[in-house]
């Protein structure tokens, strides 16, 4: 099935069962082995056969239209960095600064919030990740948590709503009660894209390892999303740490859109956007931990061929029957 492409240079196939309404322009597909290097925003020149990547950080606020012109300008400077896909935090689009806010402007995904976005996307010719839209929920006091992917012609290639809700004393901080107004994923997503094969996720998923090894493992992803708005205690203690794990034990990119910085008078988030290697080397990282930017690197996908061959986890790995077996 064939990407919607504006002189792409890499491409990926995807299912053969999915179509995309928009035609293909300029295009041709080819392997997705292919050498190239990481970088970080501060190198200007791209290598021909790399395929470079964006992660934003921003303050989002209760002012959707303030929080679609930050987007905006975020996606040129991607477009400027001639990156293929930009990737948003989550509450990219709201974040409350009252109980109650985020019901009620909780919209489908044909709503009129997020088709600006797919706009946004098939204006700019670019890739989005927008991690964390309030999608109304089954009831009127229920959202869903839902990371959306959107195509360069503007659709909505997949979504994953999030599993893992975040019912938190932080210590030293609030207690937290997503499970009040939020409901639960079930789906474990991945989706094929310019850039590599996506595994999707949210913030406080990145605590349960698991979901990770399911998408590598099962569903073979290569670049792992983690749209977050971390509290800035728990961000300060383990935010680094738990990225660079993931990155590591399932050997692809991680790429971790953040919130930052102080929303209202009751929420700040920690911040520092990074983007890691399957080594576990940070390879993009804006230098003010709470500014609003962008941090770019380049995937390099014989990286991760390399690291995949010399330590050969896949091979090694113990099925679940063999753990049930065991005794403990």
């Amino acid at each position: 099935m064939p990407f919607c492409l504006h002189n792409y240079r890499f491409f990926v196939k995807l299912n053969s069962n999915r179509t995309l309404p928009c035609p293909i322009r300029h295009a041709r597909f080819t392997s997705l082995s292919v050498q190239s290097r990481a970088t970080i925003s501060s190198e200007p020149a791209m290598a021909s056969n790399s395929v470079r990547v964006a992660a934003a950080q921003m303050t989002s606020i209760n002012d959707l239209a303030a929080n679609f012109a930050t987007c905006s300008r975020l996606v040129k400077e991607a477009v400027a960095e001639r990156a293929k896909l930009v990737c948003f935090p989550e509450s990219f689009s709201f974040i409350a600064d009252k109980d109650g806010e985020s019901v009620n402007i909780a919209e489908p995904l044909d709503g009129p919030i997020m088709q600006q976005y797919c706009s946004l996307a098939r204006e700019s010719g670019i890739w989005l990740s927008l991690g964390g839209f309030q999608e109304r929920g089954s009831d009127d006091e229920h959202l869903r948590n839902t990371h959306v992917i959107i195509d360069d012609c503007g659709s909505i290639r997949s979504s994953y709503s999030k599993i893992h809700l975040f019912d938190v004393d932080v210590p030293g901080g609030r207690v937290y009660k997503e499970s009040s107004f939020t409901e639960p994923g079930k789906d474990i997503v991945s989706v094929d894209s310019p850039v590599g094969r996506l595994g999707l996720s949210v913030c406080y998923d990145l605590r349960f390892p698991e979901l990770y090894q399911q998408l590598r493992f099962q569903h073979e992803a290569q670049i792992l999303l983690v749209p977050s708005a971390f509290t800035k205690i728990t961000g300060q203690a383990h935010w680094e740490i738990l990225l660079r794990a993931r990155a590591i034990e399932t050997q692809c990119y991680v790429i971790a859109a953040a919130q930052a910085g102080e929303h209202n008078d009751k929420r700040e988030s920690y911040g520092d956007t990074l983007i890691i290697d399957p080594w576990g080397t940070v390879v993009g990282r804006l230098p003010d931990r709470i500014s609003t930017g962008i941090a770019v690197a380049d995937i390099d996908f014989s990286l991760i061929d390399s690291v995949r061959a010399k330590i050969p986890i896949a091979k090694q790995r113990k099925p679940i029957d063999f753990w049930k077996a065991t005794s403990l």
